[in-house]
């Protein structure tokens, strides 16, 4: 039963547990199940732009204080009519659909079109018919009529038939933890928050110094892309533990593919660590911005109503053309960077899946929504392969967010293991194993698919590496070198990632899930379930990238206009006096599994651009754009209150 939801799991920022980091992401065979030609499935079609230049251009000059542009940022329906596709244009899709008995409901943007209809008559509409690209790759050719086809980028959701061959990996979360290790809870909520919670993050970033002025994301919503539904119970709990809001109404859930009632039954058939990743995302980004909202877009389709890919780019354009939130973030994500790793079977090759998430993510920019992704916890590895991988989309359009360790001492089999000062997370030194095993650390290195972007064109560091060969291939897992040589080198492509925060485990957050563990008897047949309530401290780079959004809404609650893409204004930030970022360019002790420090460069692809100071962050971004007066009442009187000018020059 377990084995059947581990695909909805598909994630970027696989969390690992204290003492289990020896766990990767794995390889879960994946395809397109059988379905009922009278079945009622969901498909999407990705729309070109009017000028995919003139929206780039735009993108840019949202975040370019010289621009006129600077901070317009477009509603949807603007959007529509300066850069989507044009009423006519979306009409005839609409109309040439409806000859099929196909539904057809543009998203606000006319940049995507969500497609509902029978398994059969999708497949009638779109000519699908499966193809044999390589010796044991299958995928769905489509066809539309000309005049439509000039206008799509990609067709994503539609599957001629089950693949006859091969089967597709997915990176899926690991298992759940036998033993886990759990936070002390009979600390007071200050002591927690600080030893284990939010205040950990905020006080080491300085998010705490926006707190003292008033911020703490007040008219601000956070918008969480999920695979998996979650009890809100336990994120209330949570956030009851560590002094933060609870207020239920804060909590708000978007099922974007099937409804409340799938979630509800997912929930029932057993805990899984996808439904873990979803609470730990809507816990940390609310405990950070204790009075922002948060709506969390579930991608679910139980019953395969669509695909992963597919549920998974429905729910997040969803949220972008909602544009209820300034600020989104993930920790899931299709494999959307390995070629031998894609969807069987797919109709969206590799890259124009990429090319369609790139144009959802421009609309997101477009909005002044800042999007934030975690880089993932294995290295340069996501998947214990011997190349190089990301199963994350590393399209430059979001802030991909990187893990390093805090300071910390223990003993492990007599040895004294000590990291006197905060460094790129790369764990081959607590645990080391005698057998091929895998390791923790943060995601980092180059895209396949995304070249460099403006942003980090000539920029220091960017596109050279020193890094060191730390573990060497074998038999599905890594041996640690014993004599590691130092490597110089090249590279090109998107680099990722661009900041970065604690994701160590043993330096980690605590977590809270309940539900029903699931097992089989004996018999082999007979399905125990057994009720839990788990406390737990994790690491990983997906509990950074919700933080980070939870940091921009307390920013974002302190500013006129939102702060909204980020990328082109913190790399310029990074070489102004009094930068927000503490950069960790040592070559010692301080690498990601593979690629280390650059001495004397700004950008390292163990840990980007470095930490943030978001006191100084917020400095930087609100100097360049129009500031609120935030009125806090004192404790002593309500009438009584004090003023904070935000505008600090």
């Amino acid at each position: 039963m377990r084995g059947k939801r581990l695909v909805i799991g598909i994630l970027s920022g696989i969390f690992v547990i204290a003492g289990s980091v020896s766990t990767s992401a794995k390889s879960n065979t994946y395809t397109m199940p059988k379905v009922s030609p009278s079945k009622t499935v969901v498909a999407n079609i990705a729309l070109k732009p009017q000028s995919s230049s003139q929206l780039t251009d735009y993108v840019y000059a949202t975040v370019d204080p010289s621009s006129p542009n600077y901070h317009q940022y477009l509603t949807p329906g603007q959007f529509a009519s300066q850069f989507g596709r044009p009423t006519t244009d979306i009409n005839d899709f609409k109309s040439y659909l409806g000859k099929y008995h196909l539904k057809a409901s543009v998203y606000p943007g006319n940049l995507a079109i969500k497609v509902v209809g029978t398994r059969k008559n999708l497949i009638r509409a779109f000519n699908a018919k499966q193809v044999k690209v390589s010796k044991n790759d299958y995928r769905t050719k489509v066809k539309l009529p000309a005049k439509l086809s000039a206008q799509t980028v990609s067709v994503i959701g539609v599957y001629a038939t089950k693949p006859k061959s091969k089967k597709t990996s997915l990176a899926v979360t690991p298992s759940l933890p036998q033993n886990p290790t759990p936070p002390n809870t009979d600390l007071s909520k200050t002591s927690f928050a600080k030893k284990y919670g939010a205040l950990k993050f905020a006080d080491h970033y300085q998010v705490s110094d926006l707190y003292k002025q008033g911020l703490t994301g007040q008219g601000q919503r956070i918008g969480i892309i999920a695979m998996d539904d979650f009890n809100a119970k336990d994120v209330l709990k949570y956030w009851q533990q560590t002094g933060v809001n609870a207020d239920p109404s804060r909590i708000n859930k978007i099922y974007s593919i099937d409804g409340a009632k799938t979630g509800h039954l997912i929930l029932s058939m057993g805990l899984n660590p996808a439904q873990i990743e979803s609470t730990l995302d809507v816990n940390q980004s609310g405990a950070v911005a204790p009075d922002a909202k948060i709506d969390a877009y579930i991608g679910l389709s139980l019953k395969n109503v669509t695909s992963t890919t597919s549920s998974y780019y429905t729910a997040f354009m969803q949220a972008v053309s909602d544009d209820r939130d300034k600020q989104i973030s993930t920790s899931f994500s299709p494999n959307t960077e390995l070629a031998s790793q894609w969807e069987q079977g797919a109709s969206a090759s590799l890259g124009e899946y990429n090319d369609a998430f790139n144009l959802l993510l421009e609309q997101a920019a477009v909005q002044g929504i800042s999007v934030f992704r975690a880089s993932g916890d294995y290295g340069p590895r996501e998947l214990a392969l011997k190349q190089f991988n990301h199963v994350f989309s590393t399209s430059p359009y979001q802030v991909i967010t990187g893990g390093t360790t805090l300071p910390y001492t223990k003993i492990t089999d007599g040895r004294l293991i000590t990291i006197d000062k905060e460094r790129a997370w790369g764990d081959t030194y607590s645990n080391p194993q005698t057998k091929p095993a895998n390791y923790g650390g943060s995601g980092g290195g180059f895209s396949i698919l995304n070249p460099t972007p403006r942003y980090q064109q000539g920029f220091s560091g960017v596109n050279t590496f020193q890094a060191i060969d730390l573990l060497k291939y074998k038999s599905g897992g890594f041996l640690v070198n014993k004599d590691p040589q130092i490597i110089i080198g090249k590279g090109s492509g998107r680099n990722v990632p661009d900041v970065s925060a604690n994701a160590d485990s043993y330096t980690g957050y605590a977590t809270y899930v309940s539900g029903q563990d699931l097992a089989y008897a004996k018999d082999g047949k007979t399905v125990i379930s057994v009720p839990v309530k788990q406390w737990t401290v994790n690491g990983g780079t997906s509990f950074v990238s919700p933080q980070m959004a939870g940091a921009n809404a307390v920013m974002n609650s302190g500013t006129n206009s939102p702060i909204g893409f980020w990328n082109p204004q913190i790399y310029q930030f990074a070489v102004q006096p009094d930068s927000p970022f503490t950069v960790l360019d040592d070559a010692d002790n301080n690498n990601n599994l593979y690629y280390t420090g650059q001495p004397g460069k700004l950008y390292n692809q163990a840990t980007g651009l470095g930490t943030v100071n978001f006191a100084k962050l917020y400095t930087k971004f609100s100097s360049e754009g129009p500031i609120k007066t935030i009125v806090v009442l004192t404790r002593d009187s309500p009438t009584k209150h004090s003023r904070f000018n935000m505008l600090i020059t």
